[in-house]
């Protein structure tokens, strides 16, 4: 299952993680958002314990959406040693993540 990430833990499991970690900026009234749920929870199972794979409720989180300039969701940032090292906006086909995945854990 997706973590969930929040204001408090985002630093101790995001930017302190030596894994790299994958973050859904999404809410509930967003139709895309919901689209993309799934694929979320598919990615979070099939990269479990390889991958950190979570989701930030934005309109209970506003400082993180606001530290990295998340305007449009969902937006899925991909965070490796502390630093944004790839981002996709909107909803996306699931291999599309898996390619973004596969680049930055190899």
């Amino acid at each position: 299952m997706a973590l969930e990430f929040t204001d408090a833990n985002f630093k101790e499991q995001v930017l302190d993680s030596d894994k790299l970690s994958v973050i859904d900026f999404w809410a509930e009234w967003c139709g895309p958002c919901r689209a993309i749920a799934p694929v979320i929870e598919e990615l979070s199972k099939e990269y479990n314990g390889k991958v950190n794979i979570g989701k930030v409720n934005v309109d209970y989180n506003p400082q993180l959406s606001i530290n990295y300039g998340v305007t449009s969701i969902p937006a899925i940032l991909f965070v490796k040693g502390g630093q944004v090292v790839d981002k996709l906006v909107g909803a996306q086909p699931k291999g599309n993540f898996v390619k973004k995945i596969e680049q930055h854990i190899a």
